[in-house]
């Protein structure tokens, strides 16, 4: 797979009117190859693989949130970059998430071909799904380099999406605590 996805970034270099044989691009398609594979890694990766069993036994049915998860993604419609942060809460059942894992699947979704709008329906799906929590809410913001480089060409735009399951989306009072502890004081 890593030499067709060389020879079509040199395919897109000539298509450029570029001379990938110059110094300053002999090797571009491979290291184009070898970035678009650690940036789409996430098709590799499957729910059951990052969680790992990484489920504890808890008494607290309050609510738990990992704040300002940083992530980066690929605009399926221009395959340019869109960063920003997640903000995942749960309420648990009986059972919590490894911290590090709700990170970890906010990683796998949003390392593959995406837009925003499904991102945040993934990650609060699969959190909802792997600790049958009472509810799940999901708020990420992030930048979209298809509108600040080309198009609008908007640099201080940023785009919020937001999934509330369960709870949060029943409750109107537990859906405001959530996104009161993750406003910036």
């Amino acid at each position: 797979m890593n030499e067709q996805l060389q020879s079509h970034y040199r395919g897109i270099l000539e298509a450029l009117h570029e001379n990938p044989d110059r110094e300053g691009l002999r090797d571009t398609p491979k290291r184009a190859a070898k970035a678009m594979r650690h940036l789409c890694h996430g098709y590799e990766q499957t729910l059951d693989g990052i969680v790992n069993g990484a489920l504890f036994t808890a008494t607290t049915d309050e609510m738990v949130i990992v704040r300002d998860i940083e992530l980066y993604s690929l605009c399926e419609h221009h395959l340019l970059p869109f960063i920003g942060k997640a903000h995942v809460a749960y309420l648990p059942t009986g059972k919590v998430l490894g911290l590090s894992k709700v990170a970890r699947i906010v990683d796998m979704y949003a390392r593959r071909l995406q837009i925003q709008e499904n991102l945040t329906q993934q990650i609060a799906t699969a959190i909802r799904d792997v600790t049958d929590a009472a509810g799940v809410a999901v708020v990420i913001e992030a930048q979209h380099m298809c509108m600040m480089m080309r198009g609008v060409e908007k640099q201080n735009s940023q785009m919020i999406t937001s999934v509330m399951l369960g709870a949060f989306k029943a409750s109107d009072t537990t859906r405001q605590e959530f996104l009161q502890l993750i406003r910036r004081n």
